[in-house]
């Protein structure tokens, strides 16, 4: 019998270099997508991007 399973996250702390992928200012957030993805954003951009990435099933962490 074989088992599967998913890869686990690993959390990388964003660091000041990180930067928003709309605007480039400095991320707060960061999504990762369930394909694996992820995307960085300002704390500007999570709140009016973070309902939709949810609800396509995106973790949204610091």
């Amino acid at each position: 019998m074989t088992t599967t399973s998913a890869t686990p996250a690993v959390h990388v702390p964003l660091v000041r270099h990180d930067r928003c992928d709309r605007c480039t200012a400095s991320a707060q957030v960061r999504a990762v997508l369930p394909s694996g993805g992820e995307l960085l954003f300002c704390g500007h951009h999570a709140r009016a991007h973070g309902p939709r990435l949810r609800e396509v099933g995106a973790v949204l962490g610091p």
